[in-house]
């Protein structure tokens, strides 16, 4: 019988023990004090890397998709016949099926849309821009949070209105501000112009996007392209969540394969993914850069870890020999020292976690780091702090860390109880 075998109700003897070691570590200066705390500093660091990796990623990613969604909605629906280019075939207002499309559950809202290239020029400039046209339906509520200057213009069926939004790139490119009027020239047969006056300035620092879009009343576009009241580029569709893209589009799909235009064009459904795949094929990629990074960091914590308990086993070597003198089995004393590397990796995490959420807090708050627009779509480094994430971070970096320190804890079945008592 062991000493194991005296244990009181509800008592762990090897955390005991081990709540004892860490409990006198303090009384006297040990060679493993160091490097003990060196293999904590690393679990903290890692985590911390970790946590602000992740966070700086996941908004990355969102703010820039929520921009090109705020551009362009979720997903188009637009004739078949269309392509590419800024000239557009038209489809009808008044769809046959536009009611059936509202009435999807992943919908939160449809609106049309007319586009019409051409080229704005003051007495000293010119720019190539395309005019977006926007009708009575249309969410404002994107350009009006990145309004910087002015006002959001109104549009009605009735009246057509001459004002428009532009761009703070388009704007500083051109030298124009709120209540200028310029000429917005379209290069087709016969050439026309259309005066327009700024009602308001937007900044999105999506700079490809902000160099592209005047927004505009749709019966200019659709005077301009020689269409009817009744026809259009196409509608948008927003989705209450991005999480529903893939469902929405596959019904969105089978309920356009079914219909035809009164001219027996088919319609499109264009996801947002596929009409500007280089961009959200390039926010895919930052998916691998997290991963390389989570998985050196939990390998650097995982060596450090484990170079710190060897150097508690060999402390302690001593005190092993005594425990398996005893009738102490193995895998008891092997316990022991998990436990107090267990204390000490969520050490490491809770000071991983400070330091993180900390440096997070800082970004998100004081927008410390800047970044260049042009060449990063946004003029800050975004955060996005995540509880999930935070906790899957936690507990991902505690099972990996536990599961390294059992490779080191086999040395515990080598320790011989005769020579270790010795051992000083």
């Amino acid at each position: 019988m062991t000493i194991f075998d005296f244990q009181e109700k509800k008592l762990n003897t090897e955390l005991f023990i081990a709540r004892r070691i860490i409990g006198h570590r303090g009384e006297r200066k040990r060679f493993s004090s160091s490097i003990v705390g060196i293999a904590t500093f690393g679990i903290a660091l890692g985590l911390a890397v970790m946590i602000v990796a992740v966070a700086i990623v996941t908004g990355f990613k969102n703010e820039i998709s929520n921009k090109v969604i705020g551009f362009g909605s979720h997903i188009q629906l637009v004739n078949m016949d269309s392509n590419t280019s800024y000239e557009t075939a038209p489809i009808e207002r008044d769809l046959p099926i536009l009611d059936e499309v509202r009435q999807l559950q992943e919908v939160d809202r449809v609106q049309m849309f007319a586009i019409k290239a051409g080229i704005i020029k003051t007495r000293e400039n010119m720019q190539g821009a395309v005019l977006k046209g926007a009708g009575p339906d249309f969410d404002w509520r994107f350009l009006n949070e990145n309004l910087v200057e002015g006002e959001p213009i109104s549009i009605s069926d009735s009246v057509r209105t001459n004002k428009v939004l532009i761009s703070a790139t388009v704007a500083s490119l051109l030298q124009l501000d709120v209540g200028d009027s310029f000429n917005m020239y379209f290069i087709q047969d016969p050439p026309r112009a259309r005066s327009f006056v700024i009602s308001g300035i937007y900044r999105t620092s999506l700079v490809e996007f902000d160099k592209l879009y005047v927004y505009a009343d749709i019966k200019h576009v659709q005077r301009l392209n020689n269409w009817s009241a009744d026809q259009v580029s196409g509608y948008e569709i927003r989705l209450g969540s991005v999480r529903n893209a893939a469902v929405a589009t596959e019904k969105l799909r089978d309920i356009a394969s079914l219909d035809f235009s009164s001219e027996g064009s088919k319609i499109k459904v264009v996801p947002i993914q596929e009409k500007y795949s280089q961009i959200f094929d390039w926010l895919n990629l930052q998916d691998m850069n997290v991963i390389i990074i989570i998985v050196l960091m939990l390998v650097v914590a995982g060596f450090n870890m484990i170079s710190g308990l060897l150097i508690l086993i060999l402390e302690r070597t001593n005190m092993i020999g005594i425990l398996k003198g005893l009738g102490t089995v193995d895998a008891s004393v092997r316990r022991i020292f998990l436990y107090q590397s267990g204390y000490l990796a969520l050490k490491g995490l809770f000071w991983g976690n400070v330091i993180g959420l900390a440096i997070c807090f800082i970004q998100y708050r004081f927008n410390v780091v800047t970044l260049d627009p042009e060449s990063y779509y946004l003029d800050t480094v975004p955060v996005n702090i995540n509880l999930l994430h935070i906790l899957l971070l936690n507990l991902g970096t505690l099972v990996s860390t536990m599961i390294f320190l059992l490779i080191p804890s086999m040395i515990i079945a080598r320790v011989s109880p005769e020579k270790s008592i010795r051992f000083n």
